[in-house]
């Protein structure tokens, strides 16, 4: 059977009851992660307003990115060690600690709690990774349906799910920070103190989740594991997938990916919305790309079904990221309504960008790599933490220009990366199948 070979979704209708169970962990899994992430997008995109004390909120960004990606090294061996869903509950600690910390703001609470989260970022995001393959194969092989199709919908959902934390947590932000109290002690101590709420939320709804363990991974784990075994499996969970041709054209692309979205909360909203929307109108735009990247996601993912669908939809995604950066080298402030409108558009398409690439990234990923998920997701989020930390690191000392003309270079790379991994991929099946 080719890769790209169709099966409508209506089947996975019509595959009996048992079909709401795998339901039911996505939907989980999904909420928890809107619960968690709308409490830490915008607590995000406020860094840079409410910790200006010498740079604490941008700083700290750096270090939970650079962070993030030494964890990302051995975050695979972790969750292999741990199951999926336990690794999934240890990485909301520190998303937990995170915000408390941002209850006392200072170099003492929250660089601590910037390499914490680091860690624990990691363990969450390849234990998702994991959990959610593990979960469509599993409805795939009950039901009989195709793998690819039943990938590609769990992903836009859990995707689509996902984005609309930019939406919900900046309308909260704009509801209970109103216009220009960013600074205020008492409107940050509200926010925070409902975002932990939040998060409390997503933490117990996690703890529902059907433990996978003896579906995503071959081999027993072991909890005692030796330190020669634990560097053996290290080296199997991260070197190794470096040494398929196919992953090495992918780090491109991925490495995009955490650019632009880096882009977005670093330098976006700084030199195009504020200017503009002044710092009230940040949350509004941000509002508006999440609702386009939770739109975006849940169709991506209802269209992708294999290699042929991904290659469209991510050449559609790729064409509108790069009329945007091409528009935003040529941008002069706009005048009148088109102050508010373009601002908007621009928040908008990026969303969509995202939207393409995080769920077919994640389908690509799941349906090429299929016996070391642990490993492919550690490199996933690897390769999108270092370059988000590059973004946050270089923003101060390049400029705006340069940085664009970078994303452009970055965009044209990947693209040309991702090609050639498709014709080499199609290739393999059309020798196969003859």
């Amino acid at each position: 059977m080719a890769l790209d070979e169709e099966s409508p979704l209506v089947d996975q209708i019509q595959a009996g009851n048992q079909t709401f169970n795998h339901g039911r962990d996505v939907h989980i899994l999904s909420w928890a992660f809107l619960l968690i992430f709308l409490a830490y997008g915008a607590a995000q995109n406020l860094q840079s307003t409410i910790n200006t004390d010498g740079d604490l909120g941008t700083i700290s960004l750096g270090i939970l990115y650079t962070s993030f990606t030494v964890s990302s090294l051995f975050a695979s061996s972790v969750v292999r060690m741990l199951g999926s869903k336990n690794a999934l509950l240890l990485g909301t600690t520190g998303y937990w600690l995170y915000i408390a910390a941002n209850l006392k703001p200072s170099w003492y609470t929250m660089v601590p709690a910037s390499l914490y989260l680091g860690f624990a970022a990691a363990i969450l995001w390849v234990g998702e990774g994991t959990y959610l393959t593990s979960t469509a194969r599993s409805q795939a092989i009950d039901h009989k349906l195709h793998e690819g199709t039943v990938i590609g919908h769990f992903n836009g959902l859990f995707w689509g799910i996902f984005a609309s934390h930019q939406l919900v947590g900046n309308l909260l932000t704009l509801a209970l920070l109103k216009d220009g109290t960013e600074g205020s002690t008492s409107g940050t101590t509200l926010l925070f103190t409902v975002f932990l709420g939040s998060m409390t939320l997503g933490t117990v709804l996690m703890a529902f989740l059907k433990k996978r363990d003896g579906e995503e991974t071959e081999g027993e784990r072991d909890s005692s594991l030796s330190f020669y075994t634990f560097l053996v499996s290290l080296w199997k969970q991260v070197v190794t997938p470096l040494c398929d041709m196919r992953m090495l054209l992918i780090v491109p692309l991925i490495a995009f990916s955490g650019l632009q979205q880096a882009f977005v909360w670093a330098e976006f909203t700084k030199y195009y919305v504020q200017p503009s929307l002044g710092e009230s109108g940040v949350g509004g735009a941000m509002a508006v790309y999440g609702a386009f990247d939770a739109i975006c996601s849940l169709a991506a993912g209802r269209f992708t079904s294999g290699l042929t669908s991904i290659t469209l939809i991510v050449s559609c995604g790729a064409f509108l990221q790069g009329g945007i950066l091409i528009w935003l080298l040529n941008y002069s402030e706009p005048t009148g309504v088109l102050s508010i409108v373009c601002p908007l558009l621009i928040a908008a398409i990026w969303g969509i960008g995202d939207g393409v690439l995080m769920t077919q990234l994640n389908a690509l990923l799941a349906m090429l790599f299929k016996h070391n998920m642990e490993g492919t997701f550690a490199q996933l989020k690897l390769w999108q933490s270092a370059s988000i930390a590059v973004v946050f690191f270089l923003s101060p000392y390049i400029s705006l220009q340069t940085m664009l003309f970078l994303m452009l270079a970055a965009l044209i790379l990947s693209v040309a990366g991702f090609f050639f991994l498709v014709l080499k991929v199609e290739k393999v099946f059309s020798n196969h199948d003859s």
